[in-house]
């Protein structure tokens, strides 16, 4: 079975295009599949589009958050529930062609856990465009994945390596990043891209700026995510051992007979003991919260599910 997982935020405008123009796609498939629509808060028609599908399609699923939660955890959501062997993802705007579908399947059939779409002759604005290839070079410098597109959001996943991904915030678009230091194998898939015909994009230029915090997020995720201990508690022994030094140095003038009550390398030396001992306990706590945190973080409230009724 292929499991389709589609984030959706209104778009009421192309929805019902994008849906026979898929279901078409999923027919000439031949295998059995089913299309989980992920709707993140949607406050226009979406959500009413979607629960008549639901009606008249017995292969639709459908998950509703109450409010906007962003498209990390709408697919985390998708990934949790879809039931496939294979799972794609693509978004409902019809920028991403579900006739390229076929392609992404044959290269994870091939023995690849995720494959990644790869819009090489993208139909974006140019200032999106060279964001994306800054995004693209800082992520290959910084891990050495070489990719020419890591957001595109056609994708295809074995089962396993879906399932495996949990994302919030920005993440998703880290995905063949993070499935890659997971230990899947990943690769990339040249396909069509089409200029935005309903609605408009939900990300400005201004979205260059919120993925630096997230590549920051990933530097240190990557290497201490695990151990938090080891990176605050470096940081913290580093400010404390300096705290020290001044104060054995100050202790020293002090014994000469020179007094230290006014100067400020005593409040130096003092705020640093303090702030390498909160920092340090920072990473103790970290280690602490990190595995009771990672058991409820994905639990989230719905408003709708066709699984349950709320």
């Amino acid at each position: 079975m292929i499991s389709f997982v589609i984030p959706v935020l209104n778009e009421e405008e192309g929805l019902l295009a994008f849906y026979q123009e898929l279901s078409k796609e999923q027919k000439k498939l031949g295998d059995s599949y089913e299309t989980l629509f992920i709707d993140d808060g949607s406050i226009d028609g979406s959500l009413a589009i979607l629960k008549d599908l639901l009606k008249k399609d017995k292969n639709v699923r459908l998950f509703s958050f109450r409010r906007n939660r962003g498209k990390s955890e709408a697919l985390s959501l998708g990934f949790q529930k879809a039931k496939g062997d294979y799972v794609v993802t693509l978004d409902a705007d019809l920028q991403d062609r579900p006739s390229e579908v076929h392609k992404l399947l044959d290269e994870v059939r091939g023995n690849w856990d995720v494959v990644s779409g790869w819009r090489k002759n993208r139909q974006d604005k140019k200032k999106m465009v060279w964001a994306s290839k800054l995004f693209n070079l800082l992520v290959k410098t910084f891990w050495g994945l070489s990719l020419h597109d890591y957001n595109c959001g056609l994708k295809a996943y074995t089962s396993d390596a879906a399932k495996s991904l949990r994302l919030y915030g920005g993440f998703h678009r880290f995905i063949p990043l993070i499935a890659f230091q997971e230990g899947f194998t990943v690769t990339e898939v040249v396909v069509e891209h089409d200029k935005r015909r309903f609605g408009k994009s939900k990300y400005g230029f201004s979205k260059v700026w919120k993925d630096l915090p997230d590549i920051f997020s990933m530097i240190f995720l990557a290497k201490y995510s695990k151990r938090p201990l080891h990176f605050f508690g470096f940081i913290g022994l580093f400010l404390m051992v300096i705290g020290v030094v001044i104060l054995l140095y100050l202790l020293g003038v002090q014994l000469h007979g020179q007094s230290i009550g006014r100067r400020p390398l005593l409040m130096y030396g003092i705020l640093s003991i303090l702030a390498g001992v909160q920092i340090f306990l920072t990473g103790f706590l970290g280690d602490l919260i990190i595995n009771s945190s990672s058991r409820e973080m994905f639990h989230q409230p719905l408003r709708f599910s066709s699984d349950k009724t709320l």
